[in-house]
């Protein structure tokens, strides 16, 4: 009956009742606490083998002043109290406005105004609108005090805007108005004071120089540089080396007073063969050198109807384009001259005359034994007859410093002045080329070197006599009796003689 009673447990309404602990004995609780102890150690020993224990990582140090949390609040809160002042101070000064009664914020400011800022920013001194940054500022609040009437007193005596010292001060502040290329050094550092006269002449100055520079950059930019490469002809240069007419550009070979030449490497060149080496001749784009030479290119045939002063430009292509015709008719027939390669307006790309870089040296400069003197001077007179009987052409300014001797061969270069046979002074310039090349052997002391006048007649088959005075006029005579062959209009015989004993008579 016990057992029945314990069996059936009652139950209470008001909430569960704890069911009773069934007992354990001590020996099973040790054995189970011990095995699990061993277990733990002997995964921890397992892990231990396998894991590798990473080293610790390195701690910064702390920067001086910042070892200390309070200090770091201190330093915040002091930060903060200032952007406070300063917004409250911003606050009052949107309220007052310009009024005359002004309403103060003092009390309410966290430091009080008598308590200075240690700060080391900066930004305080850049915002600060009471501060006279130089003399020039102190000057500019004087003249602002003066009234609309044009004076006022200082104690017993009265300052006018006309005053020696504010005038002084006043120009020394237009001065830095002047443009920035001006030199003004620095005159905000002391009271610096400018008399009318002395301003005056820097004004005048300074606009000289201001419209100077403006001429000189017009002039850069429209015409060549010293070098004659501005910024157009390095466009042009640039697009032929991306059409593979040249490979790149080196330097400088001679300059002259109408032209440049350039050393080039040659391109690919898709539809025509390119030589190795290339000779880029640039005409200078500036007039002055051309405006005395019109008389080579007005009475050529094949310019003249197209000859025009009021294009500077054009004329420039046209000279190009000159030399190129001269050079291809040159080389049509034989005579040793550079080859054309293309001509893109004022810039004629040619054969270059020369090996490794190195240009052929002109005559003038070579040293040659007295046998290459006599053979040079045979050669040079032979291509002259060449050059007025096959190719009917005049070099027109032969020289010493226009062959170039190369190879044992003498080469004709710079014939852009070189003029047709028919021109009116063609036996004019031959002539002249035939004085320079004869005075130039006589001096070297070659052999059988003929005169200029046997030269001339050599060449034309015109006989002249001797003597500089004589011969131009014969030359001359020549050439107003070719002309007057040529248009068909002979001289009008006036009967003076008999005109002028009629006239006794009566």
């Amino acid at each position: 009956m016990d057992s029945g009673a314990a069996a059936n447990v009652p139950t209470s309404p008001w909430g569960k009742l704890k069911q009773p602990t069934e007992p354990i004995c001590l020996a099973d609780i040790m054995s189970e606490e011990l095995a699990k102890d061993l277990q733990i150690k002997e995964e921890d020993r397992y892990i231990r083998n396998f894991v590798v224990k990473p080293e610790p990582a390195p701690i910064m140090e702390c920067a001086p002043g910042c070892d200390s949390d309070h200090t770091i609040a201190q330093l915040l809160q002091a930060q903060f109290d200032k952007e406070y002042d300063s917004m409250l101070k911003k606050t009052e000064d949107k309220f007052n406005g310009s009024s005359k009664v002004c309403i103060s914020y003092s009390n309410y400011r966290v430091i009080p105004e008598n308590l200075i800022y240690d700060s080391d920013s900066g930004q305080e001194d850049i915002d600060d609108k009471h501060r006279d940054w130089d003399s020039f500022v102190s000057t500019e609040k004087a003249f602002k005090d003066i009234p609309k009437c044009g004076y006022k007193k200082q104690g017993e005596e009265m300052v006018t805007k006309h005053d020696m010292t504010m005038s002084g001060r006043r120009n020394a502040c237009r001065v830095m108005e002047f443009p920035p290329e001006f030199q003004t050094g620095d005159g905000g550092g002391f009271d610096m004071q400018l008399s009318n006269k002395v301003f005056n002449s820097l004004k005048v100055h300074s606009r000289s120089e201001q419209s100077r520079r403006h001429r000189l950059h017009d002039k850069t930019e429209q015409a060549t540089a010293e070098m004659s490469v501005d910024a157009r002809t390095r466009l042009l240069l640039y697009r032929l080396v991306n059409q593979d007419v040249l490979d790149r550009v080196n330097g400088i070979i001679s300059t002259g007073k109408e032209a440049v030449v350039l050393h080039a490497d040659g391109g690919a060149g898709k539809d025509s063969m390119i030589p190795k080496e290339c000779a880029v001749k640039i005409f200078k784009t500036t007039l002055n050198e051309f405006k005395t030479r019109d008389k080579y290119i007005q009475d050529d045939y094949r310019f003249k109807e197209r000859f025009s002063k009021q294009n500077p430009r054009k004329i420039i292509h046209m000279w190009a384009e000159k030399e190129m015709h001269n050079l291809m008719r040159m080389h049509k027939y034989g005579i040793l001259c550079p080859e054309v390669v293309i001509l893109k307006k004022h810039i004629l790309v040619m054969s270059f005359i020369g090996e490794g870089h190195k240009p052929a040296e002109k005559l003038k400069e070579a040293f040659l034994s007295p046998a290459e003197l006599t053979e040079a001077y045979v050669k040079i007179t032979a291509g002259m007859k060449s050059l007025y009987n096959d190719a009917q052409l005049v070099h027109a300014d032969l020289s010493e410093y226009n062959i170039l001797w190369h190879n044992k061969q003498c080469w004709f270069i710079d014939v852009s002045q070189s003029v047709d046979r028919n021109h009116p002074k063609a036996l004019e310039f031959l002539y002249r080329d035939c004085v320079n090349i004869s005075n130039f052997f006589k001096k070297k002391g070659a052999s059988e070197t003929k005169s200029a006048e046997e030269l001339f007649t050599d060449i034309t088959g015109l006989s002249v006599s001797e003597g500089d005075v004589g011969a131009l006029g014969q030359v001359r005579d020549f050439e107003r009796n070719e002309e007057l062959l040529t248009h068909e209009q002979a001289e009008k015989y006036y009967p003076f003689e008999y005109c002028w004993e009629q006239s006794k008579n009566e």
